[in-house]
């Protein structure tokens, strides 16, 4: 036999202690909750970590978001483990009520469910006024004839949860005689009072964003990486059989086109990466006279042909590709793009563009402001700066 309390609740105006036991009651559930949406949120930051980390070949993001799962599970493990002693049943009192109304909800056993308007009248010494509540409770058969509109019965009810009220069927005897004699007036309907917690539906709706909310977060903080799509080849360029193909076709076409992309937790920016990565790339083609470079954050192209004057090939030894980091980084942070998301380097000759004949670099940073560009000569000196174009 059990009670079930509906809705928000409609403060008891009169304010007595009762009501400091069910406020504090219901922070306790609401805290719980709050708790919950927190560790979901986390949780779904530290899955969307681990995936990151796997896609993006970032050893410290999957670690990261690993041991964070890790220590959510053992947590849960520790509390899980605790073994506080048995919970003390719930304090109730027992007073007498009012029967306003009562319904029956269903006839097909002999416990009818029965849903009860009832007013509780609290004992003095409880120092809660007379209140109304609406319970759901199942009566037997034989006992429905003494539960009447208008008639006293005795029940209980949790001083800290005062929804909860339940009709007793077989008081004692002496609580039976104080309900014969007792007359007790309804309470104005003001004093309802109902369950103030939040549904469960509410709550899990609230845990599923939260766990979204943490993942979204971090593929946010790495779109760029994530979404930066190569301009120059294809899926299938970045494949290892696929880039020795282009080089045989080299002997054939007099032309070339090599490209690799690095893996590992570190970018193509990491000093000394870019020379050994183009070195390689030279080795694969069989020259080391190119026609163009393409740099981005993990993946290197060579371009090549073999008909093409000196004059209009640049050899990729003689790059100062030490310095083009603190390029990339120029661009990022002084060209008016205040959220970069890729950046790409484009080397190229360029016979007597400015002094002397050499190849012109051109860094260009994309961001949610535009694009950008940054142009350097063969030592890395920056020679012209085209920022974002500002609105309006």
């Amino acid at each position: 036999m059990g009670t079930t309390g509906r809705g928000p609740v409609a403060q008891d105006p009169a304010g007595g202690n009762g009501l400091t036991e069910q406020e504090s009651s219901a922070f306790r559930r609401t805290l719980a909750g709050l708790r919950l949406t927190f560790t979901s949120g986390v949780t779904g930051a530290a899955a969307s970590a681990v995936v990151v980390g796997v896609i993006l070949g970032r050893a410290p993001v999957f670690l990261t978001g690993g041991g964070v799962l890790l220590l959510l599970v053992l947590i849960g493990f520790v509390a899980g483990r605790r073994s506080p002693g048995p919970d003390a049943p719930p304090v109730t009192r027992t007073a007498l009520a009012r029967i306003e109304d009562l319904r029956a909800t269903n006839g097909e056993s002999a416990d009818v469910p029965v849903e009860f308007r009832l007013t509780v009248a609290p004992e003095p010494a409880d120092g809660r006024p007379a209140y109304r509540v609406v319970i759901d409770q199942h009566i037997n058969l034989v006992d429905i004839p003494a539960c009447r509109p208008g008639g006293t019965a005795v029940v209980e009810y949790r001083p800290d949860e005062p929804w909860e009220v339940r009709i007793v069927t077989r008081p004692t005897p002496e609580w039976s005689r104080r309900a014969e004699a007792a007359e007790i007036d309804s309470a104005p309907a003001s004093t309802l009072v109902e369950n103030p917690g939040l549904g469960e539906g509410s709550w899990c709706v609230l845990v599923l964003f939260a766990f979204l909310a943490g993942a979204a977060l971090v593929v946010l903080l790495f779109r760029g990486e994530l979404f930066t799509s190569d301009d120059a080849a294809g899926p299938a360029s970045d494949r290892p059989a696929v880039t020795s193909s282009a080089s045989v076709s080299a002997s054939v076409s007099r032309t070339f086109t090599t490209s690799t992309t690095v893996s590992g937790p570190s970018s193509l920016l990491v000093l000394g990466r870019m020379r050994e990565t183009v070195t390689e790339l030279a080795e694969r083609a069989g020259t080391s006279d190119v026609t163009a470079i393409t740099v981005q954050e993990r993946r290197m192209e060579i371009r090549g042909d073999s008909a093409r004057p000196p004059a209009e090939t640049l050899h990729v030894q003689m790059l100062p590709y030490e310095l083009f980091p603190a390029l990339v980084r120029e661009a990022r942070t002084t060209l008016g793009v205040r959220t970069p998301q890729s950046w790409r380097i484009d080397v190229a000759p360029d016979p007597g563009a400015w002094q002397g004949v050499g190849p012109r670099v051109r860094v260009t940073v994309t961001g949610v402001e535009g694009t950008a560009h940054l142009d350097a000569d063969a030592t890395a000196r920056i020679v012209e700066r085209r920022p974002v174009a500002k609105a309006g």
